[in-house]
């Protein structure tokens, strides 16, 4: 179905068409992605048991492909990884002049001296934005997130270096409780929807519809919310595609050994609250790398804040005119730059 406003609320809410069969324009075909069925997921109780199962994963991934390579941040979930490459193994981090990822390349260059990988640091610029998110955005029928430019521009440099298949480390965060910020509070159904919204259509859209539609298969009672439920149902497809797609036009092969994985107790949430998010995959780190400090939780960045810290915002007639650009972080500038560029090729 045709639906260019409910696509465009969407994408600003979400950062992606949450609801099959809606679409920008005749002819266009979103495509989710579609999470391992929960039968084929491996139960896993303790860091060992993780170990031992990424390790099978990787051993079978290299009866098939002789030159496996790795998105490698300075976090716990590809560092962890990275660990079962073979050395000379080539793995990508991203940087740029704004600072944004100097955390994350320090680190990288540990992991990658310890284990005797060739390291490649892929540099994003504004330019790269400009050059690949068209690219994304065609073959995924709808304007994207702002790590895919990253990704594909990395990918095709794997892809020269002889690389086969790509190792992540994407969903350890939501299989294993590092989601804390957003899965630690006692969230009523109404303030969980405004932390979600990522930009609220009708603060930037001339003709906004609401987004509330795809939280209310998870209310309870009057004014709760499942919000677990929520995460793996909801966030998974959001995340996971932006991966999916990415790679997919770059015609690399990707693979997550943590998303085949479930955990087989019940997350501990009292331990998640006291500052232990991700405590097995924590535990895992420290087998791996026990020389090291265990790492916060560190997010893929993106240059964005830095970039588009003065854009001035979108001029097309379906975004309006009194957007506060000054209280928009990078990432929500972001999203209206993306759609600005997506309706101006598409419309």
């Amino acid at each position: 179905m045709k639906d260019k406003d409910f696509c465009l609320s969407s994408y600003m809410a979400y950062r992606y068409i949450w609801k099959d069969g809606m679409d920008f324009y005749e002819g266009f075909r979103h495509e989710n992605f579609q999470a391992i069925p929960d039968e084929e997921r491996i139960p896993v109780k303790t860091s060992e048991d993780i170990d031992r199962e990424i390790q099978k994963q990787v051993d079978a991934l290299y009866e098939k492909f002789d030159h496996i390579g790795i998105l490698l941040s300075g976090g716990m979930d590809s560092a962890n990884l990275a660990s079962y490459l073979k050395p000379g193994s080539h793995a990508y981090t991203f940087v740029s002049s704004t600072g944004v990822f100097d955390a994350d390349v320090e680190r990288a260059k540990k992991y990658c001296k310890k284990l005797g990988l060739q390291h490649h640091l892929i540099e994003i610029t504004f330019d790269d934005y400009k050059n690949y998110t068209p690219i994304v955005m065609s073959h995924k029928w709808a304007p994207v997130h702002s790590i895919e430019p990253q990704i594909y521009k990395a990918a095709i440099q794997a892809k020269k270096d002889g690389v086969e298949m790509i190792l992540v480390g994407e969903s350890a965060d939501l299989i294993f409780g590092g989601m804390d910020k957003l899965i630690s509070p006692e969230w009523t159904f109404d303030a969980f929807v405004k932390r979600y919204t990522f930009l609220d259509p009708e603060l930037v859209l001339t003709h906004p519809v609401s987004q509330v539609e795809l939280f209310e298969p998870y209310r309870q009672g009057e004014n709760g919310i499942d919000v677990m439920r929520f995460m793996d149902d909801v966030f998974s497809i959001e995340s996971s595609g932006s991966y999916l797609n990415a790679f997919a036009v770059a015609q690399l092969p990707y693979y997550d050994p943590y998303v085949r994985l479930v955990m087989a107790d019940p997350l501990d949430m009292q331990r998640v609250r006291n500052g232990e998010p991700k405590y097995l995959v924590r535990g895992l780190y420290a087998l791996k790398y026990p020389e090291l400090e265990i790492p916060f939780k560190i997010p893929m960045p993106r240059p964005v804040d830095a970039i588009f810290k003065d854009w001035t915002g979108p001029t097309r007639p379906e975004f309006r005119k009194d957007i506060p650009m000054d209280t928009l972080t990078g990432n929500q500038k972001w999203q209206l730059w993306c759609a600005e560029r997506f309706l101006e090729i598409f419309d």
